[in-house]
């Protein structure tokens, strides 16, 4: 007599393969959280320290505990003509991002930076169609329109105070980061097929500790009398978790979904901005300014709608 098998249902996922597709989520989450601190950290940074040697050190710390782990595995991945994209991959970011980003912290408050970074989701989703040939629907271009109106309001209603020297000037500096940071993104989703991302992240630390080196003689000019213990937890926040850990782990978490879904965690950067904004640094919004961070907000949720299906 033949002993009866359990049926197993080929269709249902195992509990292996349900945990195996929530760990790209949780980096991604990660992440998005890690980078809403990091603009407070950043202020308080950049407050004392030129930006130039912030970068310096964010990236030399960040790079040498993932160097020693990544060297390897990136020259057997190199290919003829990856040099194409992987020149641009570290211009735009960390290069170009971390340098607009620095100087916009200077003249714009944590939270307002926060919000104008919930444009990277829409930017992401139309390089993705462009580039990478995701869809692209109404939603999206409707969000797109609503989402920029209320960026522009924000900045044009804000005014120059003791937090906020230069509004103008420090958000159209983080929009441009942002615009740099969705280009990364779309290179970097094109090389994952190949390259391990933590590969890709350490090309980038090299890069960006190459590129801010000249912040290196600058921080030597800096008195010891700066480095309180704030400064000092602010930057090995900055280094070890945002630089290298935020970094990574998005970019591993990309490279298991699209592009288009992987953005869609950026939502969260602006919201965690605002509150450790205003627990950390004391910052604040004026009612209107709230109301536009909300338009800002709603805009991103509406074009996201119909992105996760299908």
């Amino acid at each position: 007599m033949e002993t009866a098998q359990p049926r197993i249902d080929p269709i249902s996922p195992t509990s292996t393969q349900k945990k195996a597709a929530l760990l790209p989520v949780a980096a991604l989450l990660v992440a998005a959280l890690l980078w809403g601190g990091s603009f407070a950290a950043m202020r308080i940074a950049v407050a004392v320290l030129n930006p130039w040697s912030v970068m310096w050190i964010r990236m030399v710390t960040a790079l040498a505990l993932i160097a020693p782990f990544v060297g390897r595995s990136t020259l057997k991945s190199y290919r003829k003509d990856d040099w194409k994209l992987l020149i641009p991959m570290v211009l735009f970011q960390p290069c170009l991002y971390f340098l607009l980003e620095s100087y916009a912290l200077t003249y714009t408050t944590s939270s307002q930076a926060g919000v104008i970074s919930a444009l990277v989701p829409l930017f992401v989703a139309f390089g993705a169609w462009l580039f990478l040939k995701e869809k692209l629907n109404r939603n999206l271009v409707t969000g797109l329109v609503v989402t920029i109106i209320g960026v522009v309001a924000l900045t044009v209603l804000d005014v120059p105070n003791g937090k906020a020297q230069n509004p103008l000037l420090g958000n159209s500096l983080e929009l441009i980061a942002m615009v740099s940071a969705a280009i990364n993104m779309i290179i970097v989703k094109q090389l994952c097929q190949r390259y391990n991302p933590w590969s890709l992240t350490g090309m980038q630390l090299l890069a960006g500790a190459l590129f801010f080196l000249p912040g290196l003689p600058l921080l030597v000019q800096t008195g010891a009398s700066v480095w309180t213990m704030d400064l000092i937890l602010a930057m090995a926040f900055l280094g070890l978790f945002v630089t290298l850990g935020a970094f990574g782990l998005y970019n591993w978490g990309m490279s298991h979904v699209p592009a288009s879904r992987a953005s869609i965690f950026i939502n969260l950067v602006p919201v965690n901005a605002v509150l450790i904004g205003w627990v950390v640094l004391g910052e604040s919004l004026s009612s209107l300014q709230l109301l536009m961070a909300g338009v800002v907000l709603c805009g991103v949720v509406f074009s996201q709608r119909s992105m996760g299906k299908g």
